[in-house]
């Protein structure tokens, strides 16, 4: 009787959980000078990065959240073009279909034996049937910190992250600020280390 209560109770919960998406931790990369003296102060403009298209509203928003990231740190914004200090970002996005875990949706297997009874011959077929695991949104984001007049890099950071198409985080709303947010914690880090941020 008790199992027959249980029994839709442990189904939904079970149903419910397979809804959530996890959400992986962004790595993250930084590199910079040995004299950090000049970081984190003064006026900066976030520009896009030789060959970015700074135009489109996708990379508007991870400009807006890195902006802000920097304002954070202490710097000033700065127009375009403007500002002791530039910070070049460069923006990738892009989706990939993950591979089945455990190989291909179906295996087959032979196996043999001879003996004092006789002899056999046994074919197995063996089916995978976990689900595809769901599209993934690969997002990429560098920045470059230069002295303006001297276009000496001052500070480089690059934060990768991975999450399903249908985790909220896929949208740039909100991946944007999750990823600035990475990039820059504990600035300037320790340079040529890869950290992993949750």
């Amino acid at each position: 009787m008790t199992f027959k209560l249980l029994a839709p109770v442990a189904l939904a919960a079970l149903a419910v959980s397979g809804c959530v998406t996890p959400v992986g931790p962004v790595e993250v990369t930084r590199f910079h000078t040995p004299d950090i003296s000049a970081l984190g102060k003064g006026a900066i403009a976030v520009e896009p990065a030789p060959g970015t298209d700074g135009k489109s509203l996708e990379w508007q928003s991870y400009q807006a959240a890195v902006q802000r990231q920097l304002a954070l740190l202490g710097y000033a914004e700065a127009p375009a073009g403007q500002g002791a200090q530039v910070a070049e970002l460069r923006l990738s996005r892009g989706t990939y279909q993950p591979e089945r875990s455990g190989g291909g949706p179906v295996s087959v297997g032979v196996g043999g034996s001879t003996g004092s009874y006789g002899s056999g011959l046994g074919v197995g077929i063996g089916l995978n049937l976990s689900p595809r695991p769901a599209q993934q949104v690969q997002t990429e984001l560098g920045v470059i910190i230069k002295d303006r007049a001297s276009a000496q890099a001052l500070w480089e950071g690059r934060a990768s992250f991975a999450v399903s198409v249908k985790s909220p985080l896929a949208d740039t709303a909100l991946g944007a600020p999750k990823m600035a947010e990475a990039l820059f914690k504990g600035f300037p880090g320790n340079s040529g280390e890869t950290i992993e941020v949750k």
